[in-house]
């Protein structure tokens, strides 16, 4: 499992304070969890978006998928894809308040049009639309 995990850290004096944990599946790094100890200015775009990205094209692969939300991620070149997953939670009360979470979370999403948000990115349209 060791080739499957990438662990980016940041030190100070010595002492460990921030990374990054991704997981590599076959042709994509996927950005998951991210902490400090300190905040440190763009640390956590260093350590999650620009680290990544070098790790991902030294090792050959064609994505980094930097996770669900966050619209700073846009100028950083991060173009948003729709995505899909399925859970079962046992507890009815929770998996309601899940359900409804889902919903109030995903308006936002269907209303966004994806040109706005291209518009948002650092990239011309001709180089989305390939």
């Amino acid at each position: 499992m060791a080739d499957q995990v990438l662990l980016i850290l940041a030190e100070r004096d010595g002492r460990r304070i921030a990374g990054a944990l991704n997981l590599n599946r076959r042709d994509a790094l996927y950005g998951r969890y991210w902490g400090c100890t300190e905040e440190v200015p763009f640390l956590h775009f260093e350590l999650c978006y620009y680290q990544a990205i070098d790790a991902a094209i030294a090792r050959g692969l064609k994505t980094v998928e930097a996770g669900a939300q966050g619209e700073h991620k846009l100028a950083r070149g991060y173009v948003p894809v729709t995505t899909w997953s399925a859970h079962y939670i046992p507890d009815r009360n929770f998996r309601r308040a899940v359900a409804d979470s889902s919903r109030a979370g995903s308006v936002g999403v269907e209303l966004g049009p994806k040109d706005y948000l291209a518009a948002l990115t650092p990239f011309r349209r001709a180089d989305l639309d390939s």
